[in-house]
């Protein structure tokens, strides 16, 4: 492997300092820093449950741990340890100033300690009504195990203290906050608002619940533990499917410590008891924080009324070729259709399912589901294709990353109502984003194909940029119904020639669109590689893109994520550009431009350029034969790698420096709206 490699968990952290650097922004409303700060908490839970749960599971194999890896998982461990302490102190100091900050606006949050009279009657009544049935303390002995805690929930770790003798006892108790709200909005003082955290509601009462005991003094620190939640599936064929991820997930729940964070002002002895009891070790991530954690809580601020608090509402872009109250399925019979969430409506693909399940002519729809939305439009256009006699096949992926229990439940539903369920492909997880639609009249099949970078999920396509194909093109239809075969039948492998299916082709069509522009710049022809992804890490790519730039192609990437490769190093990817965009929306399409010889291939795909996406998963890479479509991913791509606003440098030192300002000030999610609006921007 290449020196110029950077770990793929520290590119991550990377990434998340990006999503941090949101929280500092001044120009961003003030409730948005603070949902970034909540999405920034909220990543960095995943990335300790998935991410550094599997580094530490490597790094267990000893020496043989690098051969697996290509770098020593034990000092990634040791660095990440470094950066996510320093952006912790960071990330506190940005809540201490935005709390200020929110405060000069007249919205203050206060402790259990600064209610006035009313404010302390409230929180007395909403802590009796609400709050003190659903608080179970666990006390801690001496020689007691403690209670299996719950994965990344909030626990107050409380010192009973009699003043007189000095005696003391200790306990643990959960916060609800999945039943409860996080926030509890207090009666007004004049014009200026009031917030109190749950956790304090409980520190409020907590005499109310230990009255019992006879001790005077009570203290409360809140303390969180972060689980590996990677699931240990056995390949024991007498079980199905289904019944081990049930049991795999009550093991997530047992799931060994990778991080646990406490109030710094936490007494010493209560400290050593509980990381005693929990056996937290030196190679364990151990955080001291501030009073309060899960800031990804604060995802779901509530509604304070200021306008100017959040951003403005994006007013859905109408697609030309869509015309309101006309058959949209007629529409894409005309021409291939391309829609770019979430500036297109999601409702546009509702609005084709709910068309197809009243069709007469539609006979069968099929589509792959991922994840799904909360109170999912998409279920609901299902069920309604089956009661009016549609044939309908899903496949459910039942091991999308802490959606397992959610799919098997939705996967029952669909059962229940007369769906055809797949439960994804054994040993791959799918990925893709696929609908067929087939309509039969006179005699004639038709079918209509959609193609994703996203999920089928309305919730995400109104903060996710994706990319949705819909077309009749039967290059693509017809390989579309193939792979819906391929889910049924999993030994009927087909030919494919459009469509790129990993894990049996995308990695070899990959290799060779590179070589082609490698090939092409040594013959002194035009060569570029435009490639717009979440993560870029798998290694057989990088170097054969390090090869590319030292033949002399030119390739520009835009990555979200994660991104090992490291641009412009001397004789080896000095043509080599790459930027990172975290804006408002969560740039999550793929698509990749190759120049082949003047004549542009596009695709778009569900895949990221990593191992697991390429070897080890189900997706599909489609090209836009469309040449209207093609063009405008191109000036879509232009448009990003021109972003001077919020588009981020990568470099060796992963500094995450803004790409320098303009005479023009580009900040590419906001003009994106306008440039679909305008006729260059159109299907036209």
């Amino acid at each position: 492997m290449s020196s110029h490699y950077i770990p793929k968990e520290l590119s991550w952290l990377s990434f998340n300092e990006r999503v941090l650097q949101e929280t500092e922004n001044e120009a961003t409303p003030i409730i948005e820093r603070f949902k970034f700060l909540g999405i920034y908490s909220n990543n960095l839970d995943e990335y300790f449950r998935v991410r550094v749960a599997t580094l530490k599971r490597i790094s267990a194999f000893g020496s043989g741990s690098k051969n697996i890896l290509g770098y020593n998982p034990r000092n990634t461990l040791k660095k990440i340890q470094q950066v996510v302490l320093e952006q912790n102190l960071r990330f506190e100091k940005n809540y201490t100033r935005l709390l200020k900050e929110l405060a000069s606006h007249g919205i203050h949050f206060i402790n259990e300690k600064q209610l006035d009279e009313k404010q302390s009657e409230y929180v007395k009544d909403y802590f009796h009504r609400e709050v003190r049935t659903r608080l179970m303390p666990f006390m801690i002995e001496k020689e007691s195990v403690l209670p299996n805690l719950t994965d990344d929930a909030i626990y107050l770790a409380i010192v009973l203290t009699n003043s007189r003798s000095q005696k003391k006892r200790y306990a643990l108790l959960e916060v609800p906050s999945t039943i409860l709200p996080r926030f509890i909005i207090l009666p007004d003082r004049g014009k200026d608002k009031y917030i109190i955290f749950l956790d304090d509601v409980i520190r409020s009462g907590l005499r109310d619940i230990f009255f019992i005991f006879d001790y005077n003094e009570i203290a409360a620190y809140t303390i969180k533990l972060t689980k590996d939640a990677e699931l240990e599936i056995t390949d024991d064929i007498s079980e199905s499917f289904i019944d081990k991820l049930s049991k795999s997930l009550q093991q997530r729940k047992k799931g060994e410590p990778v991080r646990f964070i406490y109030d710094r002002c936490m007494p010493d002895d209560l400290l050593k008891i509980i990381t005693k009891k929990l056996s937290l070790g030196s190679d364990d991530v151990v955080i001291p924080s501030n009073r309060y954690h899960n800031f990804k809580d604060f995802m779901k601020f509530p509604s304070l009324g200021k306008k100017e608090f959040y951003f403005d509402e994006l007013k859905p872009v109408v697609h030309p070729d869509i015309p309101s109250g006309k058959s949209i399925l007629s529409a894409i019979k005309k021409n291939d259709i391309m829609l770019f969430f979430p500036y297109h409506s999601f409702d546009n693909f509702i609005d084709i399912l709910r068309e197809a399940s009243i069709d007469p002519s539609v006979t069968s729809i099929q589509i792959t589901l991922y994840r799904l939305a909360r109170n999912s439009s998409v279920i609901n256009a299902l069920l309604n294709a089956v009661r009016n006699g549609k044939e309908v096949t899903t496949v459910v992926e039942l091991q999308a990353r802490f959606d397992e229990e959610a799919n098997i439940l939705w996967g029952s539903k669909l059962m229940d109502e007369g769906v055809k369920v797949i439960y994804g492909v054994p040993g791959l997880k799918v990925h893709s984003k696929l609908c067929l639609i087939t309509r039969v009249k006179n005699d004639i099949t038709e079918r209509y194909a959609a193609v994703g970078t996203g999920n089928f999920n309305e919730d995400t396509a109104r903060v996710y940029t994706d990319h949705l194909l819909l077309t009749t093109n039967k290059k693509i239809t017809n390989e579309v119904f193939k792979a819906f075969t391929f889910f049924s039948v999993n030994y009927k492998k087909d030919n494919y020639y459009h469509l790129v299916l990993s894990p049996f082709f995308l990695r070899n069509k990959i290799s060779l669109l590179i070589e082609n522009e490698t090939r092409n710049a040594r013959e002194g022809k035009k060569a570029y590689i435009h490639l717009k992804l979440n993560n870029l890490t798998d290694n057989e790519i990088i170097e054969a893109l390090y090869e590319a730039s030292c033949a002399g192609v030119k390739i520009k990437l835009i990555i979200r994520g994660m991104l090992s490769l490291v641009p412009g190093v001397k004789k080896q990817s000095e043509n080599i550009k790459a930027i990172g965009i975290v804006d408002r929306f969560l740039e999550h399409s793929r698509f990749m431009i190759f120049c082949n010889g003047g004549d542009e291939i596009v695709y778009i795909s569900s895949a990221d350029l990593m191992p697991r996406n390429l070897d080890h998963r189900i997706e599909v890479t489609c090209p836009i034969f469309d040449k209207k479509i093609k063009a405008e991913f191109r000036r879509i791509f232009d448009l990003q790698w021109s972003d001077n606003v919020k588009a981020r440098i990568f470099d060796e030192k992963q500094a995450n420096r803004f790409v320098k300002p303009g005479k023009k000030e580009i900040r590419s999610q906001l003009m994106m709206a306008d440039f679909l609006n305008t006729p260059a921007g159109k299907n036209q």
